[in-house]
């Protein structure tokens, strides 16, 4: 079975029902997409920051009001308390700290991709080199990177120009990290296409692409060593959809919709298996977008990974097809 995803087909009066019937998937994508990569409103996120600040106030003067007039009553439980606000405070600082390292890797990659960007735009190899001694140090600790990281350093001097210097990390350090990245696109494919075809359960395919889709943007983000906390995941999701609707992904009537819906496909099968289908190249897509996101260098060397390619290898036998 062929889904071309990346070219353009016709879509025939046999296939307009059936595109229809799939157009609200692709549409509901876009949907969320667009709310998630629009520009937040200053006044809400001034009532959001005053009301939560508000909130925090009156939790804290209540806790403090209460542990005086418990300690009043009873010094020990007053003190056992005081030793749990303390112990929550305390879990509260640590999980403070990882968010903040989380933003701090995340901001780390993406300053990796503006110089890089920059070093292939000018051919500037003092740049060049610069990104490659981020790259060796981002990856310093990692083992998968032990030996591209030997290769690169064996290898760089004996390129002198930017590209080259930069092709070469991309090939070294990050072609076994893109082979892991698209393995788990490929599996949250295969994972959202299996749910929405065999479970009949109202919103469950819903339920399962979403669950799906932000656990394989952490893991792509993990592969390329910017691991997040619980609000670093949300930046990461809200970035990756934004990348989406940039790219023009997600739109309704995208070349991919009508693909996979043209050659009467859809009308040969069962309309679950058909959105099976369609949930699992959106997966694709945004498995996609992500590793365009995380990955520290664009694809220069490599070529960008096919949708197509992914889609086929992530459903070859799930279907029988």
């Amino acid at each position: 079975m062929l889904i071309d995803l990346d070219a353009p087909s016709k879509v025939t009066p046999a296939t307009a029902p059936a595109i229809q019937d799939e157009a609200p998937q692709g549409a509901a994508m876009q949907t969320v997409a667009a709310i998630a990569a629009r520009r937040r409103n200053p006044l809400v996120r001034w009532f959001w920051s005053l009301l939560l600040t508000l909130i925090g106030f009156a939790i804290s003067l209540a806790t403090w009001s209460y542990l005086g007039h418990l300690i009043d009553r009873s010094p020990l439980l007053g003190m056992f308390f005081a030793a749990l606000v303390v112990l929550f405070l305390c879990v509260c600082a640590a999980i403070a700290i990882r968010e903040v390292m989380a933003f701090v890797r995340l901001g780390r990659i993406d300053r990796v991709q503006t110089r890089a960007a920059q070093a292939h735009l000018e051919g500037d190899l003092k740049e060049a080199r610069g990104v490659v001694d981020d790259l060796a140090t981002l990856y310093a600790k990692r083992e998968d990177t032990a030996w591209g990281r030997a290769e690169l350093a064996d290898r760089r001097a004996e390129v002198l120009d930017a590209d080259g210097l930069l092709n070469l990390a991309e090939r070294s350090l990050l072609v076994p990290l893109d082979t892991r990245a698209l393995a788990e696109v490929q599996a949250a494919a295969r994972q959202v296409a299996l749910v929405t075809a065999v479970v009949p359960l109202a919103l469950a395919d819903v339920f399962a692409a979403l669950t799906a889709n932000i656990r394989m943007i952490r893991r792509i983000a993990e592969i390329y060593g910017g691991r997040s906390g619980t609000l670093g995941s949300l930046r990461l999701v809200r970035t990756v959809l934004t990348h989406l609707v940039a790219t023009g992904a997600v739109a309704v009537g995208d070349d991919m919709i009508q693909s996979v819906a043209g050659g009467g496909l859809m009308s040969k099968v069962s309309r679950r298996f058909g959105e099976g289908i369609v949930n699992g190249a959106l997966t694709a897509r945004v498995g996609v977008a992500a590793v365009e996101v995380c990955r520290p260098l664009p694809f220069q060397a490599v070529k960008r990974p096919s949708v197509t390619r992914l889609v086929q290898r992530a459903l070859t036998g799930l279907f029988g097809g």
